[in-house]
């Protein structure tokens, strides 16, 4: 009853009373566990002045550390806050500085007893594996074989790990479950991993043709003959641990999941209900990381290390579309990443799932719309304007989370930045990492209807080097092509 209230509370859009109602709810109830479930290393310091344990790789605990884990035989089975106020739950301390201190991150629709974690593995996908469980076609109590899906190569620890300010929309340990907490596994917990490292061959038209040219030069390692490089790849599913998220964005953590609750249209009520939990799997995209080069080498800061951080645009990104810059952008990085590593350095690119500023592509293609019909036409001075009239704002891709994945690559200095962008730049060098040197996109390579974006960027304050300079003029007078 207490929980149907809020939530009736809440959804009568009166916040005060919600916010006050939660607060009673969460900090007076008897049906409630005490918040120390799931916490902050910090508040966890050893008394005396002890130091923390050293940090490793693999876990010191056994089966016989553990107890066994429960799971309920009757799947139909609904609890409203999709959590239990069980002694079961795993500890989660995050910012531990080692996997027997931190623990696994539990998110699994089996394991609701020992759940420390709200949302679902697998982001927006995780609907398809509800689909395929309401067709009959996966069964719900599936627990996947882990076998020979470990790392192909190894990334960490690295001490920013242990920092929360550091690495806090992700889980560092995800891509080690087999490793890290074996003993936990063999147990018969259910711990999936939300990170996967594995290697590929990148077969890209725009390095053949720059072998053409002789912009870059096979040497049948980093790059072969026939154009393909041979890189390490790691996928990534966001994992957030909300009081830093909430420090990040200058709001409380209250106010943070009341948002998170409210503008999901209140599909997660265990943000209202249990505070106790603090780390949450968003329904969204994560990012994927591409690494030319040795990954062992990228923490070295003796060693050369380029670096372009990009957020999806599939209509550049994937078909080509020239209203921006976002392919030859892209592709121009991943140039510079082989010369780098064919001259015994690394090279990154982070490929972030935010379509359209992360407004998305229907908000992207209302703004081309209101861009190309507009009575001036598409104009560099309106802009940013036009995406602000359509989605009330001008971008929500919020570059604070970005430098988490550098972090977990145990990156402290970039020589060669491949952006022009003054958001990601000032978001990286905040949270410690040095940059040397920016690099713009080649005015050579900016196609004819992009003129607009860049134009329009470049006098917004994106760094443009010696390659570009705009004044006012040039931002009223440069304009796009029309619709046919």
């Amino acid at each position: 009853p207490r929980t149907a209230l809020l939530l009736q509370n809440l959804s009568a859009g009166t916040r005060n009373p919600a916010a006050a109602l939660a607060h009673r709810l969460l900090h007076r109830s008897t049906m409630m566990p005490d918040p120390v479930m799931v916490k902050c290393s910090e508040e966890a310091e050893p008394e005396g002045g002890e130091s923390r344990p050293k940090r490793h790789r693999t876990s010191s605990l056994t089966e016989a550390d553990l107890k066994l884990p429960s799971f309920r035989d009757d799947m139909d089975y609904i609890s409203l806050t999709s959590h239990e106020a069980a002694a079961d739950s795993v500890p989660l301390v995050w910012g531990a500085g080692n996997p027997d201190e931190r623990g696994p991150v539990i998110a699994t629709s089996r394991s609701t007893r020992h759940r420390n974690s709200i949302g679902a593995h697998s982001g927006g996908y995780s609907i398809y594996r509800a689909l395929a469980v309401a067709a009959g076609k996966l069964d719900p109590n599936f627990v996947p074989d882990l076998t020979d899906t470990e790392p192909v190569t190894r990334i960490g620890p690295y001490d920013s790990w242990a920092d929360v300010k550091k690495v806090s929309v992700m889980d560092p340990y995800g891509h080690m479950t087999t490793e890290a907490f074996d003993a936990q596994l063999k147990k018969g917990y259910d711990i999936r991993p939300t990170i996967a490292v594995t290697k590929a061959h990148i077969d890209l038209p725009e390095f053949k043709e720059a072998i053409r040219l002789k912009r870059l030069q096979p040497d049948g390692v980093i790059l072969n003959e026939a154009g393909q490089t041979v890189i390490t790849k790691a996928a990534i599913e966001p994992v957030w641990y909300l009081p830093e998220i909430a420090r990040r964005f200058d709001c409380s953590e209250e106010e943070l999941r009341y948002a998170l609750f409210r503008e999901t249209n209140m599909m997660y009520p265990e943000l209202i209900t249990r505070q106790d939990i603090k780390v949450f799997l968003p329904p969204i995209g994560g990012c994927t990381i591409y690494i030319w080069g040795d990954p062992q080498t990228i923490p070295d800061e003796n060693i050369p290390l380029t670096v372009r951080v990009h957020d999806e645009c599939n209509g550049s990104d994937v078909f080509g579309s020239d209203i921006c810059t976002c392919r030859p952008y892209l592709t121009h990085a991943m140039e510079e990443c082989v010369k780098t590593a064919q001259q015994g350095g690394a090279g990154v690119v982070i490929y972030y799932r935010k379509e359209g500023r992360a407004l998305g592509e229907v908000t992207k293609y209302l703004v081309y719309n209101r861009r190309k019909r507009q009575k001036e036409g598409d104009t560099a001075k309106e802009y940013f304007n036009c995406t602000k009239y359509v989605a009330g704002i001008m971008d929500t891709r919020f570059q604070a989370l970005m430098p988490d994945a550098l972090h977990w690559l145990g990156i402290t200095k970039i020589d060669r930045f491949i952006s022009m962008s003054d958001m990601k730049y000032n978001a990286i060098v905040s949270t410690g990492i040095r940059i040397v040197t920016r690099v713009p996109i080649p005015p050579e390579l900016v196609p004819r209807d992009a003129q607009v974006e860049i134009v329009a960027k470049v006098y917004a304050g994106y760094e443009g080097g010696q390659s570009y300079s705009v004044n006012e003029e040039a931002l009223k007078d440069t304009k796009g092509r029309e619709y046919q």
